[in-house]
């Protein structure tokens, strides 16, 4: 496949931020090697962490829409084609549209970061086709499936994975609720952490359910329209990595009017900057959480320290410092904790976990540990790292990075005395507690408001009980 562009901006070296103003570590464990996981591009060697814009530059991404149908004909694809072109244009991207499959050879796709299956419908390749797509995707391509694409070869097992669920049956044209989800993921980012997501389409029902193997970015209430019939658990946009690829699958786009929402327009292009691998996430099956900030409230929160948090349009923003807003309700022991942020250029916050009830904020920085948020000081306190006792695995790190103005992924999960750090669904560091003054056993959570300029947001905290956890 194609080498993914990647424009890096450089970061300013002039000045050290600092993360707590702390002194020296009590002591410092010996660093094992991080394991990493997850697919994409090459990303820059160890180094000040790379920044890969939203927009692509000249030697940007390219795509494929492919819209042969073997089936049912949907009259929106020409109006689909045009919006994924006008995206490209304005975005940064290249778009290639066909309906001929003589496409589907390995020199052929490799041109392309991902293929937009625009409601395909039936049996649209023969097994050589087939054969070379399996392995543009095993080679790290991406897939964007776009309604009727669950129509479409059911034939090709392969092809049911990628696409996560295959159709079922559907209801008339009507408004529904959306519930999203994923407030991270470029595809529901910008569609806010508290409201539903009202539209009017042909809402597919689903041979199956893909919650246990993709990320459900959005769902359908069904009590909000008639004709569902997934028994209330209704995904309707989701993602995945497959087999060595990424994979975004959206339901909508029956209609001709869902090409000309600005909305949906920009859901279908998180999908296919995620697929194409412009944009990050954290896409691994989530299930089990509780939430501790759903975006309406700061209950069983307390401020601790100078500063505060502000709270609008579900997310929470740090205001001054430095100070720290902990989960005073509960503490934990053996869990997973997940929560999205954004930096809003080079700022610097970050999460404290481990450490005993205090207003104090000093006893989370001496007694806890803090996971860093921060793009531009040293390797032991940039993010990912736990500020300084341990660098992330900073090539993995880069790789999985978005840059400041969109939302990433944390998931901090601890059991005993280790501590394991993934940023978008990555595994970038793997941390062993051995100072006998701190403990990661049990303890409270927190997020730092660390000054004035340093503008650091977040969304949908929530966790999930490790001991409890079948």
């Amino acid at each position: 496949m194609r080498t993914r562009a990647r424009l890096l901006t450089a970061t300013a070296a002039a000045a050290l931020l600092i993360g707590c103003v702390s002194g020296p570590a009590a002591s410092t464990p010996e660093s094992s090697g991080p394991e990493s996981s997850g697919s994409g591009s090459p990303g820059p060697g160890p180094g000040p962490e790379s920044k890969k814009p939203g927009k692509p530059g000249k030697d940007g991404e390219s795509v494929l829409v492919f819209s042969k149908t073997a089936g049912f004909r949907h009259d929106s694809i020409p109006e689909g084609i045009a919006t994924v072109k006008e995206l490209g244009a304005a975005n940064g991207f290249t778009v290639d549209a066909t309906e001929d499959a003589n496409a589907f050879t390995p020199g052929n796709l490799a041109k392309y970061d991902a293929v937009v299956w625009l409601s395909t419908t039936g049996d649209v390749l023969n097994p050589e086709q087939q054969t070379a797509f399996e392995e543009y995707i095993k080679a790290g391509g991406g897939y964007v499936g776009v309604h009727a694409a669950a129509d479409t070869e059911y034939d090709w097992a392969f092809y049911g994975g990628l696409a996560g669920a295959y159709f079922q049956s559907h209801p008339a044209i009507q408004p529904a609720k959306i519930n999203v989800e994923d407030h991270a993921h470029d595809a529901t980012a910008h569609l806010g952490p508290t409201a539903t997501w009202d539209r009017t389409d042909e809402w597919y029902n689903y041979r199956s359910n893909p919650r246990d193997r993709a990320r459900v970015l959005a769902s359908l209430d069904e009590s909000s329209y008639t004709g569902g019939s997934m028994s209330g658990d209704h995904p309707i946009a989701w993602c995945q990595e497959y087999e060595g690829g990424r994979s975004f699958y959206t339901g909508g786009g029956h209609t001709k009017e869902s090409y000309a929402e600005p909305a949906f327009k920009r859901h279908l292009l998180g999908g296919i900057r995620y697929a194409a691998g412009a944009a990050n996430a954290d896409c691994r099956p989530e299930q089990g959480y509780t939430s501790l900030f759903d975006g309406t409230s700061v209950e069983g929160w307390k401020q601790a320290g100078p500063g505060s948090f502000e709270l609008k349009d579900g997310t929470l923003t740090t205001v001054g410092g430095m100070g720290m807003l902990w989960y005073e309700a509960k503490e934990f022991g053996s869990y997973s904790l997940k929560l999205d942020w954004k930096m809003a250029g080079d700022d610097n916050s970050g999460i404290f976990i481990g450490f005993p009830p205090s207003d104090d904020p000093w006893s989370a920085v001496n007694n806890g540990y803090e996971i860093q948020i921060d793009a531009t000081d040293v390797s032991e306190k940039t993010t990912g790292s736990v500020y300084g006792f341990q660098s992330a695995d900073i090539a993995a790190r880069d790789k999985a990075l978005n840059p400041p103005g969109e939302w990433n992924t944390y998931e901090l999960r601890v059991e005993g005395e280790r501590l394991q750090i993934w940023l978008n669904g990555v595994k970038v560091n793997d941390f062993t507690n051995t100072d006998p003054a701190r403990s990661l056993v049990q303890g409270h959570i927190g997020i730092q408001n660390h000054g004035d300029g340093d503008d650091v947001s977040f969304r949908n905290i929530r966790i999930k009980d490790l001991a409890a956890a079948p």
